[in-house]
């Protein structure tokens, strides 16, 4: 996940390899379009730039925003040489409800 996605539809924002200020950005704008709930979802080494995202949005931008809920799991990916390796994931679901 090299590239920050916004999927409309599901108020999701994928965390990649930008600077944290840039899914601050996507997370506000789902907001403020109209969503009450934005998910922010990262793999890997992307997990700290989510974390770090949520706490800007809630710190700085959005006081009024709440961790809903948080998922943590194991993806199992199949890397070029057809070896499998285990990548942490996670969801982190705010809220201005």
């Amino acid at each position: 996940m090299a590239e920050e996605k916004t999927t409309q539809e599901e108020g999701t924002v994928f965390v990649g390899n930008k600077p944290p200020m840039s899914y601050v950005l996507a997370v506000v704008t789902q907001f403020n379009s109209g969503f009450k709930e934005v998910s922010i979802k990262a793999r890997g080494r992307a997990i700290s730039r989510a974390v770090d995202t949520a706490e800007i949005v809630r710190n700085k931008f959005m006081p009024n925003a709440k961790i809903k809920d948080i998922k943590i799991g194991t993806e199992t990916l199949t890397n070029e040489e057809g070896r499998t390796t285990n990548v942490s994931s996670i969801e982190i679901i705010l809220t201005t409800a």
